[in-house]
């Protein structure tokens, strides 16, 4: 399996454990995490810094990026406890519930960002 490469907002506290709990996951080596607010910017590559900590990003082994919601199924993929639900933000509609219930949590992350 290609590696992801994941990058989040390490300055949000949420954010933060949630990576933590993916780190310490059964397959979290085919996953590079990248914390954006704190790395350098070669390590963001052309993705610029105001848009990686505005949501979450997963880079492809192929290049592309995806973000948001649809970019937690990625590495929900990759972890193979969490694989199936991987699959389900695939089906009709989910992702788009995801990307809502998800668009309400980036207003709040606001609060709790450092």
């Amino acid at each position: 399996m290609s590696k992801l490469t994941v990058y989040y907002d390490g300055a949000c506290p949420v954010c933060s454990r949630e990576i933590a709990a993916y780190r310490g996951a059964r397959g979290a080596e085919a996953l590079d995490f990248v914390d954006a607010a704190r790395c350098d910017a070669a390590a963001l590559g052309d993705l610029p810094r105001e848009t990686a900590l505005a949501a979450m990003h997963v880079r492809r082994a192929d290049g592309s990026l995806v973000q948001g919601a649809r970019a937690f199924g990625e590495i929900w993929q990759a972890l193979p406890r969490l694989r199936a639900l991987g699959w389900v933000m695939r089906a009709p509609g989910v992702a788009w519930c995801a990307e809502l219930a998800y668009g309400g949590f980036l207003r709040l992350r606001k609060i709790w960002r450092r």
